[in-house]
């Protein structure tokens, strides 16, 4: 499958009209021959020309088999996640694995391996700067985190609450039925500080991603006269923050939940309506994204020419091999680039289907009639697991492989007691909002330093 832009327009390099660039200068001092590169001067008369970038141009660049990698697996999980979907619309089965889910969850190995393999080249690099830029977001985003899971429910609407709540029951009752003594599974402080330390590891992966991602969107603002393009450039870079606010309950959900029309409030929708708008808006935004990936990695193969037309307001001589590298490099970077705009909107879609499976979430509206189950953990759901859980008398105990497999499917049935959708549906939330989050900081920090301080 392929997955290169056939149809970016990268640069070729041609100096005056005379091809020179690989020639060099012999110089014989005390009998000693010394060859030197060309130097031209930097004012001099260039010419970037256009060429269409074909699949075999990149076979070579940094990164192009992981970005392949990605794209195929993506596209592959993605159309087995659609295929399931509609299995499931189709035939509703009530006791069948969803295998949708483990091929989001590959997904997402996948991706933060990617992320964690272009971080690590950043600490790699012999100038500290990238790893110090690094570092202090990591530690930004962890106090961040640390401030985002204190605020309550009535601000930012996770269900991180009742998800621990219902974990936390669930998982002491499972432990008590097998005959386990323990003061539970897990503390809340512990809980949270656990969800900031994976908060600051996403964060720090996603510092770079964010800040180019501003500089091709001023980019290609620049590039583009077409008003409609240059809306859907800022409804694209303002996603992340549209993703943001639908979780922040006073300034979405109670506008929508319960406006005030005149004397009376009269909600527009169903709480479960109002979750399955938010599913739609993100994978809309996806898809807007997506949409405009061309145009960000032209503009950013553009930047061959502006450092060329940066380089000629200087003054001196430059060598010709500088100058190929100069220009060479921002082609030989591209799959990085692609692999950093492509890696999150991969992680924030799969992400979000896995809040609609694992959430218990629909999409589509339903009647009270048919509304799914809400997941609230009640007497009646726990006397379920005890009785799904009791021991048979001794007259009619199973023995050799058949007790080893009715005594597996009761730990496990009160496994996914303990791992409800209450719970998966909290934590998902969260992460979804918190991609967003992180995405949206560093672009907006991206944005002001190369709008202001680079051209201070």
């Amino acid at each position: 499958m392929c997955s290169s832009p056939l149809t970016l327009q990268g640069r070729v390099l041609c100096v005056a009209g005379v091809v020179r660039c690989c020639t060099a200068s012999t110089w014989k001092y005390n009998g000693h021959i010394e060859s030197k590169p060309l130097t031209i001067p930097k004012d001099i008369d260039l010419q970037l020309e256009t060429k269409s970038i074909t699949e075999v141009d990149t076979l070579a660049l940094h990164y192009f088999p992981e970005f392949q990698w990605l794209v195929d697996f993506t596209v592959a999980a993605t159309a087995v996640y659609l295929i399931t979907e509609l299995y499931y619309c189709a035939v509703q089965p009530s006791r069948e694995m969803n295998i949708s889910v483990v091929w989001c969850l590959l997904v997402l190995a996948f991706v933060i391996k990617t992320l964690f393999s272009i971080t690590a080249h950043y600490f790699k690099l012999e100038e500290g700067g990238e790893r110090s830029l690094c570092i202090t977001f990591a530690f930004f985003f962890f106090v961040k985190a640390m401030a985002i899971l204190i605020v309550t429910e009535n601000y930012l609407e996770f269900g991180l609450e009742a998800g621990f709540a219902n974990f936390s029951d669930s998982a002491q009752q499972f432990l008590d039925h097998q005959g386990l003594e323990s003061q539970g599974p897990i503390s809340k402080f512990s809980f949270k500080l656990i969800l900031a330390l994976l908060c600051s590891l996403i964060g720090a992966f996603l510092t770079f991603p964010g800040l180019r991602l501003a500089q091709m969107h001023l980019d290609a603002l620049n590039l583009t006269t077409d008003k409609l393009i240059q809306t859907l450039l800022h409804i694209n870079f303002l996603s992340p923050l549209i993703m943001v606010l639908l979780w922040v309950k006073p300034i979405t959900k109670d506008y929508i939940m319960n406006p005030t029309l005149a004397k009376e409030s009269v909600p527009l929708m169903t709480e479960q309506a109002y979750d399955t708008l938010r599913l739609w808006i993100i994978i809309l935004m996806c898809i807007l994204r997506l949409a405009m990936m061309r145009c960000h990695l032209q503009a950013y193969l553009n930047l061959a020419q502006k450092s060329v037309d940066q380089m000629k307001k200087e003054a001196g001589r430059i060598s010709t091999v500088d100058l190929q590298k100069m220009v060479a490099r921002v082609f030989y970077y591209l799959c990085v680039i692609a692999l950093q705009y492509v890696a999150p909107l991969v992680m924030l879609l799969h992400t979000t289907f896995l809040l609609k499976t694992l959430g218990g979430h629909s999409w589509w509206v339903h009647t009270e009639e048919d509304m799914p189950c809400t997941y609230e953990v009640n007497s009646d759901s726990v006397g379920g697991l005890d009785q799904t859980a009791a021991p048979k008398p001794a007259s009619v105990v199973e023995t050799g492989a058949g007790a080893s497999v009715a005594h597996f499917s009761v730990a496990l049935g009160g496994l996914q007691t303990v791992f409800s959708p209450l719970l998966f549906r909290g934590l998902f939330s969260f992460f979804t909002w918190w991609i967003a989050a992180c995405l949206f900081s560093t672009s907006l920090f991206g944005l002001f330093y190369h709008q202001y301080l680079m051209a201070a």
